[in-house]
């Protein structure tokens, strides 16, 4: 049997009375759109619901969300996202199927997207491929978050025969500025210059709208830094040609969530926004 195929376009738009962005835009069962809501700076804030309750072999979910210039934004999800294990469950594709999830973005120029969603489990043989596709004008902002949990730890699963892969493509006009291919399969879950046997798997890229001055930017990773020499886990935090780049690895999604907060909260400080609010769809809130 086919796999579903559900879509979310989005697109938002500065407002010409007051500078709130506004949304229009629509999904496909069984994608929902929550309600919307305007932050005091006027960010169009939008949760994501996936109302089907997780994802198979052969499923895709694609969202495509374009910015106009001036428009700021934020998205985040209901719940994490769970994939179920494929590989070795039917006697006619042994092998399993791959689940797609796909995340094409275009911003304008002073455009601002903030991509903070919640964790996504792998379950034991499942089979995920991730895309991400980010076109940003020259002096607009990214800021996205990717946590990964591999197996259900709580019952004592990893993720087996399974495999997750990401795909990241960040370009600025007709430059590309970052480009990853990720693998975590086999021998890299349990290799030292892999996961060492962690079971999550995380990632903060902030592609700034300017190039951070050294002055700013140092004091920005030094205190980064800090904030990762009490996880529970292990952290490092770089600096990108024009933003920064973090990764987590060890045992607590939590844990990688609440370092991701703080940096969060750093690049909002750098560039003069408010501090961001508590997520309420994000369980298990602290303070940075």
């Amino acid at each position: 049997m086919d796999g579903w195929c559900a879509t979310a376009r989005l697109r938002f738009r500065p407002d010409g009375a007051d500078g709130a962005t506004t949304l229009q835009g629509g999904a496909t069962a069984p994608l929902r759109l929550q309600r919307s809501q305007s932050g005091a700076d006027g960010r169009c804030r939008l949760p994501l619901l996936h109302t089907a309750g997780g994802l198979v072999g052969g499923d895709a979910l694609t969202i495509t969300a374009d910015l106009a210039a001036g428009s700021r934004a934020l998205l985040t999800s209901v719940a994490a996202q769970k994939v179920y294990g494929s590989r070795g469950r039917s006697r006619l594709q042994p092998d399993g199927r791959w689940t797609q999830l796909a995340l094409d973005v275009q911003l304008g120029p002073g455009a601002d997207l903030e991509w903070l969603p919640q964790e996504t489990v792998v379950f034991a043989g499942g089979l995920l491929e991730q895309v991400q596709r980010l076109q940003l004008a020259a002096d607009a902002s990214w800021l996205g978050i990717d946590v990964v949990r591999l197996g259900r730890t709580a019952r004592g699963e990893t993720l087996g025969s399974g495999c997750w892969r990401n795909r990241l493509e960040l370009r600025r006009g007709e430059r590309l500025e970052l480009v990853e291919r990720l693998q975590l399969d086999g021998d890299s879950l349990d290799d030292e210059h892999g996961l060492a046997g962690q079971p999550v798997f995380a990632t903060l890229v902030w592609a700034a709208p300017a190039p951070l001055p050294a002055d700013s930017l140092q004091p920005l990773l030094e205190e980064g830094r800090r904030g990762a020499r009490n996880l529970q886990g292990q952290g490092a935090l770089g600096a990108l040609e024009q933003g920064l780049i973090a990764r987590y690895r060890g045992p607590s999604s939590q844990e990688a969530r609440r370092w991701f907060r703080q940096l969060w909260a750093l690049s909002r400080r750098l560039r003069g926004l408010a501090a961001p609010e508590p997520l309420r769809e994000w369980p298990l809130q602290e303070e940075p």
